[in-house]
């Protein structure tokens, strides 16, 4: 009976951890685009981050550069779209083809992006919602959703094969030595 029960919680803890990997690798890989995004427009590389460190440290992160405040914008950026994906993983999980956990992970990162940037930031960091550049961040969010849709292969790469069962070699029956013939002189 225990057997029973342990399966549904380790695919539990391998989806959350396998959507945690890909939320953060989705986190990085869209703040990189943001980042270059932001170089392509003469702007600072860590404007996403330093938007976000608004949420700590208010106007004094609005800066070109990295700053104190950028690595505590980083943080949080890391924190919450990792904890989405793990979130998402958990939803998900086995469920659906990976083609279907692609598409729904971008369209669960676009969605992500309209009810965050459009509602949630506003009341909470009016800053990231006004300055942020829409067209970059929502290419940023399809860049997240499909390195995050990605995430039932880091699932799998954790579970082990199931091992197969290996038939005993069967005996092989020795051949008796050929007689010994001695030339004769």
């Amino acid at each position: 009976m225990e057997a029973a029960t342990d399966r549904p919680r380790a695919n539990a803890l391998s989806a959350f951890l396998a959507g945690l990997e890909g939320g953060m690798l989705g986190a990085l890989w869209m703040l990189a685009f943001m980042g270059l995004y932001a170089e392509w427009r003469l702007t600072s590389f860590w404007t996403p981050e330093n938007l976000m460190a608004t949420a700590f440290h208010r106007h004094a992160a609005i800066r070109d550069g990295f700053g104190a405040g950028t690595v505590s914008g980083l943080a949080l950026y890391l924190a919450v779209y990792s904890l989405l994906g793990a979130l998402f993983a958990l939803a998900v999980g086995g469920r659906l083809p990976r083609a279907r956990v692609f598409l729904t992970a971008v369209a669960f990162a676009l969605c992500w992006y309209y009810l965050s940037f459009q509602w949630l930031w506003k009341s909470l960091l009016p800053l990231v919602s006004l300055l942020h550049v829409e067209q970059s961040t929502i290419l940023g969010h399809v860049i997240y959703g499909a390195v995050l849709g990605q995430f039932p292969v880091r699932m799998m790469r954790g579970v082990a094969p199931p091992a197969a069962t290996v038939a005993a070699p069967e005996p092989v029956a020795a051949e008796p030595a050929p007689p010994e013939t001695h030339p004769e002189p």
